[in-house]
Parts: C-alpha cells; structure tokens; sequence
C-alpha cells in the first residue's frame, strides 16, 4: 500500500504517527508524537533509521501531540526542523495560550526551528515530490502533503478514516469571529478533488477507504454545522479523555477543579453549556464511561 522508503511509525492518541521516508543514507521525518513519548518516540527512530542520518523534521501543525517530540529529535539527531510558516512566530515566542498547551493543559517541550514551509511549496521526500496544501480547520495554520504520482496524502488531523480533528478554531474568540468549521469545510472540498488511492492520516493507520472516509468526514462536519453545541461537548471529551492518558488516572472527586484550571474548558462550558463545573465533570464521566473511553475504578477515572 506505501511505497518502499516510506514507514509510518503508528502511535496512538496522545501521540500522533511518525511518519518517516528513507533517503539512501539519509532520512525525513512528519511529526514528532507527545513530550512524554519523546524517548520512546527516539527509540523508535534510532531502530527505523538503522545508521541512516536523520536530516529534516517537519510538522504539519503545531499541536501538542505533533511537535512534542521536535526537542528531544532535534537534540537526538541534530536535524533541522521545518514548521508551516504561519506559526513560526508563535513558535519562537513559544505563546503556550496561542500554541493550545496552557489553555488545553497540555505541554510541550521548546524547541528551535531552522525554517518553515508554506502552502504551495513543493519539496522531495523519500525519493517522491510532495506538494503542502492548506488544510485550516483543526488548526488555521496546518498543512497536508500530496504526492499526485502515487496518489498519497499525508493528512494530518485534517482527515482521518471516522472523521477529523477537533476544530477547536470555531470554539475560541468571539462567536462572530468563528470560522472553523467552514474552513474546515472548505479543506475537505480541496482536499476531496485530489487524486487520493492511500491516506496516511495524523492518527490510525493508513487507508484506502477513501470515499468512505470523505463520506464520514463530510456527515461529521455537517452535524457540528446544524448544532455548534455538539462540537463543543464533542471537544470537551476529547480534552478530558487526552488528559487522562497522559496523567493515567484522575481522582474522580477532582475532576471539578481541573476543569476549573482549564481555560479552554471554562470558555466553551461558559459560552455553550453554562454548567457549574461540578455538574460539568458529573456530565463528562458519565458519558465517557458509557461510551467506553473512560473507566472509573474505586473512584479513580482511567482512560480505557
């Protein structure tokens, strides 16, 4: 399904896939997974690389679970680091509210980038030319890369096999200033005119089940724009579960009060929901464990 010199290294949900391309003694590497894999997420690539000289790590955005690694890879391998252009700025003053870290109560180790890429730019990668495409929605600033020859994608966040990131942009700022959603609409029409056989996606493995995944995308897409509310309960669970795989476990009788640090949390509860923050997380657990992605033993909440 992948051409030879391209390896998907699958993670999970706390950290996003590495995606690695094998360039004669050399190699390139999309995303880098969560700071608290980042040894892992090393040791990993050492055995991928097998003596080859990592050279580039780029990202497709800024989100923790896709550039906490970049510190510890750079340090590794002394590779030089590529970021979308849009976020270069935010990157170097390293704004942990405008990088989603702090608001979401996430972290991310700093790191330096080398140079960015932009929408439109045209790069080689294990041995094939990949175009960046704008994919804004999950993230305003995010990129996908396209191989026409070999009808790849590399999506990002921006499609997955059920679905797509959290388009958290809608969510933040002033309710008139909102534009989430439609770009993420837009992306998935720019995206839908592509010649795509295999996606390689942020998250999951790769697929071929293209038409269906667009199909799912697009119903997904489509009941967040009949009723916002659902995106903003959909992104609280989302937030929560993250929290929980990262932390392993949470007392259930603090749940209110962590909810209370989170300013996203506080935002989106305040403008959609206006629960005080104890009914919130009575709320949250019990839909999470009934759905399965969160289990509570003796009081303690587990992600599952």
């Amino acid at each position: 399904m992948l051409p030879d010199g391209l390896l998907v290294l699958e993670r999970g949900w706390l950290s996003s896939n590495n995606i690695l391309f094998l360039e004669g003694e050399q190699a390139a590497l999309i995303d880098s997974g969560y700071v608290t894999h980042a040894t892992q997420t090393v040791a990993l690539l050492e055995h991928a690389l097998d003596g080859r000289r990592l050279t580039r790590l780029l990202n497709t955005h800024s989100h923790s679970d896709h550039i906490g690694g970049n510190a510890a890879i750079s340090e590794a391998f002394d590779c030089q680091v590529i970021v979308p252009q849009g976020i270069d700025a935010t990157i170097a003053e390293w704004d942990e509210e405008a990088l989603l870290l702090s608001p979401l109560g996430q972290s991310a180790a700093r790191f330096r980038h080398d140079a960015t890429i932009n929408a439109g730019d045209e790069l080689e990668l294990g041995g094939l030319n990949w175009r960046a495409i704008a994919v804004p929605g999950h993230d305003m600033d995010a990129l996908a890369f396209h191989n026409p020859e070999r009808r790849l994608l590399i999506s990002g966040d921006a499609l997955w096999r059920n679905g797509f990131g959290v388009v958290f942009s809608e969510l933040l700022g002033h309710p008139e200033d909102a534009g989430g959603l439609k770009a993420a609409r837009e992306t998935l029409d720019v995206l839908a005119r592509l010649p795509i056989d295999v996606v390689i996606p942020g998250h999951g493995a790769p697929f071929i089940e293209v038409e269906d995944a667009f199909a799912r995308a697009y119903q997904r897409l489509a009941s967040f724009e009949q009723d916002v509310e659902l995106l903003a309960r959909h992104a609280l669970k989302v937030i929560l579960v993250f929290a929980l795989l990262e932390r392993r476990q949470l007392p259930r009788v603090d749940l209110p009060a962590f909810l209370a640090n989170l300013s996203f949390c506080q935002s989106v509860n305040a403008r959609y929901l206006n629960h005080s923050n104890e009914r919130l997380a009575q709320w949250l657990a019990r839909d999470l464990i009934t759905v399965g992605a969160l289990k509570d033993v003796d009081g303690v909440l587990l992600a599952v």
